[in-house]
């Protein structure tokens, strides 16, 4: 009973039979019946006797050959640690201190390129940015310019109609003329929601920015270098141009002959 204990012992685990081989049950149980004197639970064998596998077995074999590896291992790694060693008791401080100068400026560069990278996508994030923005803010840019033709023609139709004589008198016409003002008006609306200015400079300073000039007229009545009057309007997206206002500009007027004499 004693035997059959212990090797229930041995084969339930407590005992790390990998360390020193593998032996089968039976053959344990076998071995302590066997042992002389009979086994005594109070002074144990040592089970180092029982659990080495027999010379020229197969267990045998594997377990010299991790052994055999695990030393080989070992030595490996104390020859490298004392390479290293004999290595580092060689270099003078000299070259100490010159191994430690060039991992500073191996690390300042590196350093250096980190922050030039940094930049550079700051950089790439921020003109993202303001593509951004430009889109949203001159993404109809395009549309408007074509647009602006047809606003141009209402107002001439609008402007003709002034000259026509009797246009109270024929309702079907005053009519048509209340609605084609009605539809510029409106066309006008929806511009403005899409922050569309008007710029109609009459009577203001000419501004090369805003303003292209057609022809100076001499007037009396008006400052040098004023618009006398507005051929075409023109039209700001958001603050950018989208077309210059055709003007007529004033200039001083020259003396005449007689006054000059």
């Amino acid at each position: 009973v004693g035997a059959r204990s212990l090797a229930d012992e041995i084969k339930g685990g407590d005992f790390d039979g990998d360390t020193y081989g593998i032996i089968a049950w039976p053959e344990l149980v076998s071995l302590l019946e066997k042992q002389s004197p009979p086994y005594d639970p109070a002074n144990p064998p040592d089970l180092r006797a029982f659990t080495d596998p027999p010379p020229g077995s197969s267990s045998h074999n594997r377990l010299g050959k991790r052994k055999a590896g695990a030393r080989t291992s070992l030595a490996a790694e104390a020859a490298e640690a004392a390479e290293e060693a004999v290595e580092l008791a060689d270099m003078s401080k000299a070259e100490l201190f010159k191994d430690a100068e060039n991992a500073r400026e191996e690390a300042a560069k590196f350093r250096d390129a980190a922050l030039r990278a940094e930049a550079e996508m700051q950089n790439v994030r921020r003109r993202a940015s303001k593509d951004v923005e430009h889109a949203h803010k001159f993404g109809a840019e395009k549309l408007i310019q074509n647009l602006l033709p047809v606003i141009d023609s209402l107002e001439k139709a609008l402007e003709s109609s002034e000259l026509v004589k009797d246009l109270d008198q024929d309702h079907s016409a005053k009519a048509v003329l209340d609605g084609v003002g009605l539809c510029h008006k409106m066309f006008l609306d929806t511009l403005g929601k899409e922050n569309v200015a008007v710029v109609d400079p009459h009577g203001e300073p000419f501004d090369p920015n805003l303003h292209q000039a057609m022809s100076m007229v001499e007037n009396p009545d008006m400052e040098p270098n004023s618009v006398v009057a507005v051929i075409q309007k023109g039209y700001q997206l958001n603050g950018r141009l989208v077309r210059p206002a055709m003007v007529m500009v004033s200039k001083g007027v020259s003396p005449s002959i007689d006054e000059t004499v």
